[in-house]
């Protein structure tokens, strides 16, 4: 992970404050020292394994908590659980090094608000942790692809607390046109709609077609609206689904 100037979240009102839990010191020392210079976030403690960091969230109450999942004992995703007990309000992000389809899979469902790399670069993870403290689900690009099969592999399974997508039309054929589901939306939103199905954060689809940033997340939320979906990953499976990448 890169430790280039990150930019900053100065126009917050108080500091983010973060938990950090990996098992690598010097990890854990070089993440600490990255985010604290932006005055946007407060690293306000750090932990190796599962248990202290049940113990560290319970105690500390953190905003947000960066946790790898390739943790001594008790994995991260087999964490989530206590964490989420310990500090109910915090945000919980995977940042870690597996690729793997099922872990992703399994830290959505554990609650996890997203799923971070640690290949990506400081001012990406400043701009993730920015959105997942606002609300949004952030996921490694590298990752979409990943999570549109885990997504259809338990719909099709039915697997339990995994979440499932409304009932829709046959996707769209091998030309890639849309189908029915959705001729509701407008050209413009089916642009962007496409950047949510890469990844992309609103931020990055505001600049790649000039257009506010603001303006962006309210077609998000017209494009929620009329998908009949919660959340930027149901619509980005609905978007693959039926050929609008």
């Amino acid at each position: 992970m890169s430790d280039s100037s990150a930019p900053t979240l100065s126009d917050a009102k108080t500091p983010i404050r973060i938990l950090v839990v990996d098992d690598h010191t010097l990890f854990r020392r070089g993440l600490t020292a990255l985010l604290t210079r932006d005055p946007g976030m407060s690293v306000i403690g750090d932990a190796a394994d599962a248990s202290q960091a049940i113990r560290k969230a319970q105690e500390l109450q953190p905003d947000l908590i960066l946790l790898d999942n390739h943790l001594p004992g008790v994995t991260g995703v087999d964490a989530l659980p206590g964490l989420r007990q310990a500090a109910p309000c915090a945000c919980i992000l995977m940042l870690t090094v597996s690729e793997d389809e099922q872990d992703l899979a399994a830290a959505l469902r554990g609650g996890a608000a997203g799923y971070l790399l640690k290949t990506m670069e400081g001012d990406a993870l400043v701009a993730a942790i920015g959105r997942a403290v606002q609300g949004d689900s952030v996921i490694a690009p590298e990752m979409m692809g990943k999570l549109v099969a885990a997504y259809r592999g338990a719909a099709q399974v039915g697997s339990a607390g995994f979440p499932q997508a409304p009932n829709r039309p046959n996707p769209a054929p091998a030309n890639g046109h849309p189908t029915s589901v959705l001729t509701s939306l407008s050209p413009r939103e089916r642009e962007i709609l496409r950047g949510i199905a890469r990844g992309a954060s609103n931020k990055e689809i505001a600049r790649e077609h000039g257009i506010a940033e603001t303006t962006v997340k309210i077609h998000v939320q017209h494009i929620l609206r009329k998908l009949e979906v919660s959340s930027r990953v149901h619509a980005a499976v609905i978007a693959t689904e039926h050929g609008l990448t």
